[in-house]
């Protein structure tokens, strides 16, 4: 995501609440895949992340007289994202199927060590997607969206022990299923 001067920034936004299309399309283009990737790593079907990133752009052009300024903008785009993301895990939680996520090699790795930490990589973000949904909402808050777990806590409307709990049974839950995918040695601690 590309960063912006603050005064830059808050014109683009003001600009924005004006109505002013080429503004909001220069926004779209600032945060648009970061915002995807985040719905993307919770809902975990990329048609639908798609979909949640549009709609929360929508959203969010429609309610920019709710940012009151505190805190970043994509903070606040981020936080529209995610629960909109949350909202359709809801709505769809008994009709989301768990798919197996295919393992995507480089073609042609230049070193043997680039191929092994690709197969690292994969194998994570697999046995990510494997999780139930509460498991892998709370992995992808703390670990790749940098939330700590009272962020975790009010955005999930759930305990800060209880975001605790969930991410300690969800990294055990992790190690069996690399276990059992047979990538447990490239993960050892010792």
């Amino acid at each position: 995501m590309k960063t912006q001067t603050p005064a830059l920034h808050h014109d683009l936004i003001n600009a924005c609440r004006s109505g002013d299309r080429g503004a909001q399309s220069r926004i779209y283009q600032l945060y648009y895949k970061a915002m995807y990737n985040t719905s993307l790593r919770i809902v975990n079907d990329s048609a639908e992340a798609e979909d949640i990133m549009q709609e929360s752009f929508l959203d969010a052009f429609q309610r920019l007289d709710t940012y009151t300024g505190e805190g970043t903008f994509g903070s606040w785009l981020k936080r529209i994202v995610i629960n909109r993301s949350l909202d359709y895990l809801r709505k769809h939680q008994d009709k989301i199927p768990l798919e197996e996520a295919g393992i995507d090699l480089v073609d042609e790795p230049d070193q043997d060590f680039d191929e092994a930490v690709m197969l690292q990589v994969t194998a994570v973000k697999q046995a990510i997607a494997e999780l139930p949904d509460e498991y892998r909402i709370v992995v992808t808050l703390l670990l790749i969206e940098g939330y700590d777990h009272e962020e975790v806590a009010q955005v999930l409307k759930i305990t800060n022990q209880l975001s605790r709990t969930r991410y300690s049974r969800a990294r055990q839950k992790l190690l069996e299923i690399l276990k059992r995918n047979n990538h447990h040695k490239a993960f050892s601690y010792n």
